[in-house]
């Protein structure tokens, strides 16, 4: 996990130096969210881009292993009851499995093939389900008992506060700290002062931050 008051302060630094302007913990928590659910979501791009390269070396390995490392963070399993999947936080459903088998998953338009084909009807030895929707399935055979493994969303990051002669003082009791890799708070960090940039319309704020992102991004693709 990434500490999120470290975070705050950081940006606060960058934020206030020459004057340039302020981020209130409002706003933070705001950009924090953003900036999480950014990074989060580029590895499954990241992961698709690096997978589609054959006979990759030991550089793109590499890769490969860190990216999966991150997201491990954030595997979970899932009961499903009625085909629907009982997670609330469900971000991509992962393997669904019945009685230790993976259940396989087809398209709607196979399914009629397969319910007509002797040889590819489903069967409790060889399982099959169709996607409906973001939180449900229809498994074939019907009735088969099943559970998933799942990706879930990282939960929304909260520098909480109370105020002190009007002043938000850092109330660590409160708080949600990010949940990324602890290798990703410098792009946090950037990311929220990009942000931060565009709302206060400081330029040198947001190019300054967009440098050093892009700068991290190409040192992790060498």
């Amino acid at each position: 996990m990434v500490n999120i008051d470290t975070v705050y302060q950081k940006v606060l630094v960058f934020a206030n130096k020459e004057q340039r302007g302020y981020v209130t913990p409002q706003e933070f928590n705001l950009f924090a969210d953003q900036a999480q659910m950014e990074i989060f979501e580029q590895y499954f791009y990241d992961l698709n881009q690096y997978m589609r390269i054959h006979g990759s070396d030991q550089e793109y390995s590499d890769v490969i292993h860190n990216i999966n490392e991150k997201i491990a963070i954030f595997e979970s399993t899932s009961s499903i009851g009625s085909g629907v999947i009982a997670a609330t936080d469900l971000y991509r459903l992962g393997t669904v499995i019945s009685n230790g088998i993976e259940v396989e998953e087809v398209q709607q338009n196979e399914i009629l093939y397969m319910n007509n084909s002797a040889i590819l009807q489903p069967s409790t030895s060889r399982p099959v389900y169709v996607r409906i929707g973001e939180t449900s399935i229809q498994t074939y055979p019907s009735g088969i008992t099943v559970s998933c493994t799942y990706v879930r969303k990282p939960a929304r990051p909260n520098w909480s506060y109370v105020v002190v002669n009007s002043n938000a003082m850092h109330d660590p009791s409160n708080k949600t700290d990010f949940e990324l890799h602890a290798s990703e708070e410098n792009e946090l960090i950037y990311k929220i002062l990009k942000f931060a940039g565009i709302a206060m319309r400081k330029n040198d704020i947001g190019i300054a931050a967009q440098t050093l992102e892009s700068t991290q991004v190409q040192q992790e693709k060498q």
